[in-house]
């Protein structure tokens, strides 16, 4: 799953050498703005198969909430 997380990150971001890790956040690149927020949303979702309610959607402000918003929900593609 990570693998593919990092994989989502480097196709929005356009960088092929990004590397997340857990903690990682808006603080940590400035081209993570609220606009980035909701591509990389989307993007997850598509990668995944999945939807994102309202409220998970808030609370997703690291690489790590992502992670455990995914692993959380019952099926993955």
């Amino acid at each position: 799953m990570r693998l593919r997380i990092q994989r989502v990150f480097r196709e929005q971001f356009d960088d092929d050498q990004l590397e997340i890790w857990d903690e990682m956040s808006p603080r940590d690149l400035l081209a993570w703005d609220s606009l980035m927020q909701v591509k990389l949303l989307i993007a997850m979702e598509e990668e995944f198969g999945v939807q994102f309610t309202t409220a998970e959607a808030a609370e997703l402000r690291s690489v790590g909430d992502f992670l455990g918003a995914l692993a959380a929900k019952p099926t993955l593609v």
